[in-house]
Formats: structure tokens, C-alpha cells, sequence
């Protein structure tokens, strides 16, 4: 359990499911019903790390805006036609490298939406209006898909809403073991759970408060086990001495632990961000180890490794994959096709034929 120190609910989010399931769930936070959330915010930014503060103070609100939305990709950059549900902002994770802490922070808080009906409606319409299409719909933008379940019972309405949709499958990514509910709903086929996978090192070093690489390979298994299908990404793929090593065991975990046939797709990314971004590293990260790497500034405004290198570790990831299943679909991503050519010899023949590749295998 995260520790979440306060919990403020909005007036007008006191009825709804989301709102009831967290208060029956937090029986250690301290509860205050709100009529604005502007004075709250106002306070967290006056504290010396507000980011911090935020990741222990939850906000439950409704979205007065639309909830999904498709990836907005980078120019130049092949896109693999995501879609992303946003039920909430922030995640109680406290990685260094996450571009939350700039993207939110002017807003910091754990933000929750109620109105969860309004979500529903609006993701029934959208995929009726398309119902010759194909969708693939993450809820891991701009937050952790899993790591408040315990308390808001998410997956309890979303994974049995898309148990009977034709036209979708429901990703929800994490680097938690935050499953336990997950285990008795009726998903139908339609869910698939990912893990994004880094060497433990760096999951010691960069990716707080989340869980061990063995306690997301066992929930991997354990989700298995309950008949959904996997993924795994390997993003951020961070560079050091010695890294082949690290990431062919995990490949090797992955493969010792999860049956081929489940798993639907592998992505693999380098490590990326604004250079607005390496400030909030440094001072919140002091002891981070991924600025010293030989990064330079990108055409999409991202410091990225050289390209050189970020090429060859991306064979060599697919390698390391391909040893155990030539089969199981590997995409870059936010790579240009350049890279995607010196990676696998050809680039995707569009965008369509990425989104074919996450069909035919759901």
C-alpha cells in the first residue's frame, strides 16, 4: 500500500463508486470533503518538493473534459495508433526519470476521476461510431494503471466493461504487483496486462517505491495463470556497463516464466526527456546515475542517447528476444524510421500495419 496521507473529495464526487471504494480502502488517510481543490494546490506548491507531497495526497474530482484521446506521437516518429483512457493523473511512483514531474508540476496531486459513467459513455460512443475499426486503448498515460487499484477498484469496472467489445483491447501497463483484483473478474479475452521490465539495478536506483523485477515476473505468471494475455516493454532502455547482461537476463526471466504464446507484444524505447527535465532529475535525484550517459538533443526536443547506440541496443534486445520467440511482435517506440530500418531491415508499412499487428495477435 502507498501511503497516502490525505484524501480530498470534491462535493460533487461523494456518490460515486470510486469515491465509495476508496474510502471503505483507506482506513490509515485523513478524509476532507472539499469544495475546490484550488487552495490545496496552492499550498502543495509552496512546499520545498512539491512533487513529494503530492505522491502522498490524493485529490478525488470529476473530469470536466474528454477521457480519451489518441496518442499525440512526435513528429517524425513512426506511431503505433494508441489510444489513452485517462481515469486519473500522477502515480505514487517516484521514478527519475518520469515525465510527470514536468508535465504536472503545476499540479502535483494524485487526481482520481469520479465520474467514472461519463468515462464509459463516452469510450461506448467512440467505439460504436468506429466499430469498423480496431483499437488498442491504454489507461498508463499519465499514470500507473495499477498502482491505486487496491483502493479505487478501477479494474472491477473497466476490464468487464471491455470483456464484450469486438472492436478494442484494454491495456493497463505497471510496475506494480497490484493484481489481487484482477484475479476474479470475467475479462473475456480483452485485457492485456503489461509490466515495463528494467534490470533491478535501476529499479533499486530509478524507479521508486515500485515493485522487484521477481514480484512483477510472478504477477506476470499469476495474471497468466487467469487466462489474460501479456506484454512487456522495455521503456526506458537505460544504457551502462555491463547493461547486456542485465537486460538478457530479464529476457531470459520473461521466457522461464511466461508461456510465448501469451505474450502479445514486446516494445522497447531509449531513455528520453526534455532538457526541462534534467534540472527536476538532478535536485529531486541526487545520487542518479542516467544524466551521465553520451545523450544529445533530438529534432523532437528529447535528449536521447546517439543514434548509433540506441540502434544497437535495440538489436540487440531483438536478438535476445528472438532467441527464445521468433515469433512475438517487437515495435520501437518514438523512434523514426531510420532507426526502425537499421533495427529490422524495413519499416512498417504504416501506421496501419502496426495496428494490424496488435489485431491479429488479441
Amino acid at each position: 500500500m502507498f501511503p497516502i496521507e490525505n484524501i480530498y473529495i470534491e462535493n460533487n464526487s461523494k456518490e460515486s463508486i470510486i469515491t465509495k471504494n476508496i474510502i471503505s480502502s483507506s482506513k490509515n488517510s485523513k478524509i476532507t470533503y472539499i469544495d475546490s481543490s484550488k487552495e490545496i494546490l496552492s499550498e502543495i506548491l509552496k512546499l520545498p518538493d512539491p512533487i513529494s507531497k503530492g505522491k502522498k495526497t490524493l485529490l478525488i474530482t470529476e473530469n470536466k473534459g474528454s477521457f480519451l484521446k489518441k496518442c499525440p506521437g512526435t513528429k517524425r516518429m513512426i506511431c503505433c495508433n494508441y489510444y489513452f483512457l485517462n481515469f486519473a493523473t500522477n502515480c505514487p511512483l517516484d521514478c527519475s526519470y518520469c515525465i510527470m514531474q514536468e508535465y504536472l508540476c503545476n499540479n502535483p496531486v494524485l487526481k482520481i476521476f469520479s465520474n467514472v459513467e461519463d468515462m464509459l459513455s463516452e469510450t461506448e460512443s467512440f467505439l460504436e461510431a468506429n466499430r469498423n475499426k480496431y483499437f488498442r486503448i491504454g489507461t498508463g498515460e499519465l499514470t500507473d494503471s495499477l498502482a491505486l487499484d487496491n483502493i479505487t477498484g478501477f479494474s472491477k469496472i473497466i476490464v468487464p466493461f471491455f470483456a464484450s467489445k469486438q472492436n478494442v483491447i484494454l491495456e493497463l501497463k505497471t510496475k506494480t504487483d497490484c493484481i489481487e483484483n484482477l484475479m476474479y473478474l470475467d475479462h473475456g479475452g480483452k485485457t492485456v496486462i503489461a509490466w515495463s521490465l528494467n534490470p533491478q539495478k535501476i529499479i533499486d536506483g530509478e524507479e521508486l517505491y515500485s515493485a522487484s523485477l521477481e514480484q512483477r515476473m510472478e504477477s506476470a505468471a499469476r495474471c497468466q495463470g487467469k487466462g489474460y494475455k501479456i506484454a512487456f516493454h522495455f521503456d526506458p532502455i537505460i544504457l551502462y556497463e555491463g547493461w547486456e547482461t542485465d537486460y538478457n537476463g530479464i529476457v531470459k526471466k520473461i521466457f522461464n516464466a511466461i508461456d510465448s504464446k501469451s505474450i502479445l507484444w514486446i516494445s522497447l524505447g531509449g531513455l528520453r526527456f526534455s532538457p526541462q527535465l534534467k534540472p527536476i532529475i538532478s535536485e529531486r535525484f541526487a545520487q542518479n546515475n542516467i544524466l551521465y550517459g553520451e545523450m544529445v538533443l533530438c529534432p523532437d526536443n528529447k535528449m536521447r542517447y546517439f543514434k548509433p547506440m540506441r540502434v544497437d541496443a535495440f538489436k540487440k534486445m531483438v536478438d535476445y528476444i528472438k532467441k527464445y520467440d521468433n515469433d512475438i511482435p517487437i515495435y520501437l517506440c518514438m523512434e523514426d524510421q531510420d532507426v526502425w530500418k537499421k533495427v529490422f531491415g524495413a519499416i512498417p508499412n504504416g501506421i496501419r500495419n502496426l495496428n494490424n499487428i496488435f489485431e491479429i495477435n488479441s
